[in-house]
């Protein structure tokens, strides 16, 4: 039996191609370590945010001193200081009206504010409703009363602008957090992959060139036309 040639016209021309090249990950640049460089610094920036927003609830819940409330009609002793403005909060069902006093401070020191402010701690919300700045400094008795049934604190005085202003910045720590982790991600892979092509391109062999197509020769056995001699 015959054994047929696969390529009857002459061997294909080029050849096989070549097997692609294997870089090491080593080799590639900018190094794999700026992917843990983007989830570090990610991790720092929520952190912080974390952290502003915390100290920003933290000073708000400090800001009454719960610990010592006392009862409408009550009396409680504080100490005040010279020049730092301190707020009396109330807690009660409704909006009774409230009167306070303190006899040993000069008159004029405490007034009454422009704006309302009400934080709720736990169970309870506290309505800010006069505002204390001593002359001097020294423990002085606050005395108040309602028409309601009420509890009295003392605490500071409100300071919505920077309370605010850290929760901004915590929000902005965690969009800056999401924003670089993904930028250095992003970056750090198209350049690998840029980098990757280009060392592969120069490592590649050189292309091996097939032998010129060649005609083979023609098949062997009777042809395909018909015998010679006269048509019938």
């Amino acid at each position: 039996m015959a054994i047929q040639n696969p390529y009857p016209w002459g061997p294909p021309y080029g050849g096989p191609p070549p097997s692609p090249v294997n870089i090491p990950a080593k080799d590639v640049r900018p190094r794999r370590i700026w992917y843990v460089v983007a989830a570090l610094l990610g991790l720092v920036l929520a952190g912080a945010g974390i952290a502003f927003i915390v100290v920003a609830g933290k000073s708000i819940v400090d800001s009454i001193d719960t610990a010592h409330s006392f009862s409408s009609g009550d009396s409680r002793t504080f100490r005040f200081v010279q020049g730092e403005t301190k707020a009396i909060y109330v807690s009660q069902s409704g909006q009774g009206h409230v009167v306070c006093r303190i006899p040993q401070m000069r008159s004029g020191s405490m007034t009454r504010p422009s704006s309302t402010f009400r934080i709720t701690l736990g169970s309870r919300t506290w309505d800010r409703v006069l505002e204390v700045k001593p002359g001097s400094s020294g423990d002085y008795t606050l005395t108040c009363t309602s028409e309601l049934p009420a509890e009295f604190a003392l605490g500071d005085k409100p300071r919505v602008g920077d309370t605010v202003g850290s929760i901004a910045v915590g929000i902005g720590c965690f969009i800056a957090a999401l924003a670089a982790t993904v930028t250095i991600t992003v970056v750090t892979a198209v350049r690998r992959g840029s980098h990757r092509r280009r060392l592969a391109a120069a490592s590649a062999p050189p292309p091996q060139w097939g032998a010129p197509q060649q005609w083979g020769a023609p098949p062997s056995g009777p042809g395909p036309w018909p015998p010679a001699g006269p048509m019938s």
